[in-house]
C-alpha cells in the first residue's frame, strides 16, 4: 500500500511536466506505475478540472483542463 502512495505522489510531482500530454496518454502511463506496484482493484477517469470529488488527482492533462482521477475499489 506504501508503494502505491509513493508511485500516487511522484506522479503528482511530475504533474506539471505531464500537462500538454494528452489524457489517454497520461492516463496509460500511471495505469502501468500503479499497475507495477501490484495494485489489482483501482480506477482511473479522466474528468474536467476540480471534478474529482472523493477521487485523488494523479494527473493534470491536456494544458491543465483535465485531471486523473484515481480511486481505490
Amino acid at each position: 500500500m506504501k508503494s502505491v502512495l509513493f508511485a500516487v505522489m511522484l506522479t503528482l510531482l511530475a504533474a506539471p511536466a505531464f500537462a500538454m500530454k494528452s489524457c489517454e496518454e497520461l492516463k496509460s502511463e500511471i495505469d502501468a506505475r500503479i499497475q507495477g506496484h501490484g495494485v489489482k482493484s483501482y480506477s482511473l477517469e479522466i474528468v474536467p478540472k476540480g471534478e474529482a470529488k472523493d477521487a485523488k488527482v494523479v494527473g493534470t492533462c491536456e494544458g491543465g483542463s483535465k485531471e486523473i482521477a484515481y480511486k481505490k475499489q
